[in-house]
């Protein structure tokens, strides 16, 4: 039972190319940085990638972005990576924009056994018609655009509606950060770090984390976990220097109207 591996390196030792992930974080919070570098320096390429969004420019996902090992990305967002923009509109990546709350819902529903579900998110739109761009070509026009998706009508409290199924998402990989881990692999989560987290380890067919703190079977409360280890299998712990890479996203400063004044910031650890 003791899910433990000595190094990130061992831990992802055995993805092989064109495996898919599904990976934790929201911009830069709570993404498992060292498992990112450590797939990084095993050289594989070819990879579906399933988050909210894929990093930024230089850090977490863009890091594999930017050497080209990323072949598809299903997420909900592409801002803030200049050149996931530029990747996706230069026809070199595929990319499936999906809702954020219903790409979390298919997440978890591929970790529960779920295969598809109704939502009335994005029923009536391009999300449920069809036509959205997955790919473009070098030239600029569309290559790859997504299929119509079954719609049906659900009478819910009362008020008929659209609505459109979703199929659940599994992955060969999840790739979460955690606070707090045990032996067993049962996780917690700090704050707004807990985010995607979860739902990744999930989705996940073998799901690896890497934890700030290590602690023994038992010394977590059982209403504390918010993975429980049924879904991990593996374990890293980070070193100090690991655990303590929290880039700022963005910095917001206000007018110094006296001395003093204070200025704000959120750390990748969802702290102000």
């Amino acid at each position: 039972m003791d899910k433990t591996y000595a190094s990130a390196a061992d831990a992802v030792a055995d993805i092989p190319a064109g495996s898919s992930l599904a990976v934790g974080g929201f911009g830069l919070s709570g993404v498992p940085i060292t498992l990112i570098r450590a797939i990084q320096a095993l050289g594989v390429d070819g990879l579906e990638v399933v988050s909210n969004n894929c990093g930024v420019d230089g850090w977490g996902l863009g890091e594999l972005l930017s050497e080209g090992r990323i072949r598809r990305v299903i997420a909900s967002y592409i801002g803030e990576n200049k050149e996931f923009a530029r990747q996706y509109l230069s026809g070199e990546i595929e990319v499936e924009l999906t809702p954020q709350g219903t790409l979390a819902e298919r997440l978890r529903a591929g970790g529960v056994g779920v295969p598809a579900f109704y939502t009335a998110t994005g029923a009536g739109t391009m999300v449920s018609e069809g036509g959205m761009p997955i790919r473009y070509n070098s030239d600029g026009t569309v290559g790859l655009v997504s299929e119509p998706k079954e719609q049906r009508p659900f009478d819910v409290f009362g008020a008929a509606k659209e609505y459109v199924l979703e199929t659940a998402i599994s992955t060969d990989f999840g790739l979460v950060r955690a606070a707090v881990g045990d032996r067993h692999g049962n996780l917690q989560f700090e704050k707004s770090t807990r985010n995607f987290n979860p739902l990744a380890g999930m989705a996940g067919r073998i799901t690896i984390a890497e934890v700030d703190r290590l602690v023994e079977p038992g010394e977590l409360d059982p209403d504390e976990i918010h993975l429980p280890g049924i879904y991990v299998d593996r374990v890293i712990v980070l070193s100090a220097e690991q655990a303590g890479e929290l880039p700022i996203e963005k910095t917001t400063v206000r007018p110094r109207e006296a001395a003093g004044a204070s200025t704000s910031s959120t750390d990748s650890r969802g702290h102000a």
